[in-house]
């Protein structure tokens, strides 16, 4: 088990960025990934990489955002920040509509015995009859 911990945790020197963040201290901010080589020096053999972040306020608190951005310079990256962002929440809130649409399904209610048969009670105290406070 050890030894695939050491796995997991070498690092990859064959896949290092040199990372620069710029932001508008009001929409979020832009991670340049620049790559490089084992020495520190940029690798022109692979492609700058923009990161777009930001955060979405909801009613459950603050929901970081990270999206890639298309775009060969900062300013191109930048002018597809807003879409990029936009996309992100989309895709963010189907996922989490998603997740809890699989966790509502996944609750046991009192009465429902589902495809486990026996009969009776429920599982529950006192049977598990319709006028339940777990009923959805």
């Amino acid at each position: 088990m050890n030894e695939q911990a050491d796995q997991q945790l070498k690092f990859d020197t064959d896949n290092l960025y040199r990372v620069e963040v710029f932001t508008d201290q009001r929409s979020g901010s832009i991670r340049r990934m620049t790559p490089v080589d084992g020495d520190g020096n940029v690798d022109p053999g692979r492609e700058v990489q923009y990161i777009g972040e930001a955060t979405a306020m909801t009613p459950a608190g603050n929901l970081p955002l990270n999206f890639e951005l298309e775009g060969s310079s900062l300013a191109e990256a930048a002018e597809g920040f807003a879409e990029g962002a936009q996309q992100a929440l989309t895709e963010t809130v189907e996922e989490l509509r998603r997740m809890q649409r699989e966790q509502q399904n996944s609750i046991m209610v009192p009465g429902q015995q589902g495809s486990q048969g026996g009969g009776g009670g429920g599982g529950f105290p006192g049977g598990g009859g319709g006028g339940s406070p777990f009923s959805l």
